[in-house]
């Protein structure tokens, strides 16, 4: 007997290790079916523009104090943004941000027609100082609704510039007159930055989210006299920089074009506004065109806030998921703890509502959180009550586990009407791995990790996750997400940032690219070689000034006599022939450091190309009043310039 029990002992444990095994594993998807998968899908890689007469880095210049974590001081500032700059109807024109030398950088799409010479962003008139400056992020939107598409820049030490588009013949550096949208010498440090109608007004409102705290010091040569906190808490931290929203007033075009915002105070509780946030995106989750906001925040909770604001007057409530028998409460939407570091809005239930892709840092032997896919449940009207009705289903669906998430998207790649999911991922490219010493300080104690001198070095030629590659979801016939980057031929170990989607040759499949952070930035071209029917839409809102008063919808892209801004946060149901709806955002900014156009796409399955669509339209006019309208259209490229309505409907 003494015999027998030990051994039934050690089989019982055997058994039971390779269950809990079995049930960690994750599924593999048959060699067949991944290329049979990875058969509908294309790229070819492009590097973006780099300006000879720079003089490139890989580390970033830090006060002396900071020295022994520049490294981590170094993680961000390489950004990508794709829209119609030079007015010729497609989304062919890059904004990038280069951190190697703290430049932005406007350029054709590589392949596209040169339509003019590439060239850096002057901050003529404004107050730029290059070592304790940097910018971190570029946002196109027509600010001063002209229908010239402008650019917002945010940075690190300074505030956000508007650039704004003043109307010169061809696009140079002479097109754009800098603007400070705050005046003054406040040193921000910040992260990202959304457009959205936030108080309904009808005119398109900012939102900036700063990292570290204001008037802090961090690059070598800031004038701030205070160092930078780091984060009081490694899954709890609310000593971050501020999130200041500034509603849209007026603007002025012509060859001196203005805009005016007005900086809102005390619209977030400060749970919310002291956060670090590193991604922040704006979309209707209710269907009332008032945008809802998520903060993808690191070292601390995420968060939702429902909007019931009005004109003029902002209002908005925190809402939380609910925790069920079999959900931690790091999966629970607005409890998690971890590194929240990218969002992004889709459809994957077919339910006509938006769901939520967030990134986190899912690391394998190291910081093993997981990346979110929050799924809705369809019952908005709990939001009125506080609840948030998502479910994370990011682990059932394949998409939980990669690496050092940054910026997540979602974009239908190859028409079938199914979203793929794509990430930036990466930290620290290097040789000495520096996770033993991170871990160890995620078990410090809370009071001593928000002094910078705590924290271990992380310096130049460190590791952390410096070799992952950027995964690209494709949804199998199962429902369950796998990635096909190793048979697409994007498996290259990159330390990536932003991923900005568009139409650059306006051939109804979306480019992607994306901007890495102390390397060369690439766009990918969409080589689909057997793509489905799409839609396209450029949904635009008369300039300032327009006389139109009625809708002008027509196939194609817009010409040189359709004077439009997008109408940011309008929304689109596109009503297939097999009962399912698509729907689809103007985004304003989503995200973390890419930004998608601002036209529509959907992907329709392989229909007849004379297919007559239902296409359900809502928007908020130029007066702020809602509109509703179904059309008929056919696939392809379309232009819809919406003029303004005093009714509800029609």
């Amino acid at each position: 007997m003494s015999i027998i029990r030990p051994n039934l002992a050690r089989t019982a444990a055997i058994v039971i290790i390779l269950i809990l095994y079995g049930l960690s594993r994750l599924p593999e998807l048959p060699a067949s079916e991944r290329a049979m998968l990875a058969s509908s899908f294309g790229f070819t890689g492009a590097p973006l523009y780099e300006p000879a007469g720079f003089e490139y880095r890989t580390i970033r210049q830090v006060h002396p104090d900071l020295e022994h974590i520049v490294g981590w001081l170094s993680g961000i500032g390489a950004a990508v943004a794709m829209n119609d700059l030079d007015g010729d109807g497609l989304s062919n024109d890059i904004c990038h941000v280069d951190a190697r030398i703290d430049q932005v950088i406007i350029s054709a799409a590589p392949g596209t027609p040169e339509r003019y010479e590439p060239f850096v962003l002057a901050h003529t008139g404004v107050p730029y100082q290059p070592v304790s400056m940097a910018p971190i992020g570029c946002i196109p939107n027509d600010m001063n609704e002209d229908g010239r598409m402008d650019l917002l820049i945010y940075y690190w030490g300074r505030t956000p510039v508007a650039f704004l588009n003043n109307g010169a013949a061809s696009l140079t550096r002479d097109s754009y007159a800098p603007l400070e949208i705050l005046p003054g010498d406040d040193v921000w440090w910040s992260s990202a930055g959304v457009f959205a109608d936030f108080d309904g007004d009808g005119h398109v409102d900012l939102l900036i989210t700063n990292y570290f705290p204001d008037d802090t010091t961090l690059l070598l040569g800031s004038q701030a006299d205070k160092l930078i906190n780091m984060h009081r808490s490694m899954s709890r931290a609310f000593n971050g920089g501020g999130t200041h929203l500034f509603l849209w007033q007026k603007a002025t075009a012509g060859a001196n074009p203005t805009v005016k915002f007005r900086k809102v105070e005390g619209v977030f509780d400060e749970d919310v506004t002291q956060a670090f946030t590193l991604a922040v995106g704006a979309a209707d989750l209710d269907g009332d065109l008032l945008p809802e906001i998520y903060f993808a925040n690191d070292f601390g909770p995420d968060r939702l806030l429902h909007n019931r604001s009005r004109p003029g007057v902002l209002d908005f409530a925190v809402l939380e998921g609910e925790k069920f028998l079999t959900t931690p409460n790091s999966r629970v939407l607005g409890h998690d703890s971890f590194k929240g570091m990218g969002v992004d809005f889709g459809d994957l239930n077919d339910d006509g509502l938006f769901d939520i892709y967030v990134s986190n840092i899912a690391a394998d032997y190291a910081l093993h959180e997981s990346h979110f896919m929050f799924l809705s449940t369809g019952e908005t009207e709990r939001m009125q009550a506080g609840i948030a009705p998502y479910i994370d289903e990011g682990e059932r669906l394949g998409v939980s586990r990669s690496g050092w998430g940054w910026e997540s998207r979602l974009a239908d790649f190859n028409n079938d009407g199914v979203l793929e999911a794509i990430q930036a991922t990466g930290f620290m490219k290097g040789e000495a791995s520096r996770w033993p010493e991170l871990q160890e300080m995620a078990l410090v104690n809370d009071e001593l990790t928000a002094d910078p001198g705590n924290w271990p070095n992380l310096e130049a030629g460190d590791e952390l996750n410096g070799y992952d590659h950027n995964p690209f979801y494709v949804r199998s016939a199962s429902g369950r997400f796998f990635d096909l980057a190793p048979e697409l031929g994007l498996d290259l170990p990159q330390v990536s940032r932003g991923i900005a989607t568009a139409d650059v040759d306006g051939d109804g499949d979306l480019d992607f690219a994306v901007a890495n952070q102390w390397a060369t930035s690439h766009l990918y071209r969409n080589d689909c070689p057997n793509c489905a029917t799409f839609l396209g839409l450029h949904v635009l809102l008369p300039a300032q000034n327009s006389d139109a008063i009625a809708d002008v919808i027509r196939p194609g892209h817009p010409g040189s006599d359709t004077l439009g801004r997008p109408a940011i946060g309008a929304l689109a149901k596109v009503q297939l022939p097999d009962g399912r709806q698509l729907i689809g955002l103007v985004d304003g900014g989503n995200g973390q450091a890419g930004e998608r156009s601002s036209d529509l796409h959907f992907g329709l399955g392989h229909l007849d190309p004379s297919t007559q669509l239902p296409v359900e339209l809502h928007w908020r006019d130029g007066d702020g009043h809602v509109n509703q309208k179904t059309i008929q259209l056919t696939p392809g490229w379309h232009t819809l310039l919406l003029a303004n309505e005093r009714s509800v409907s029609r």
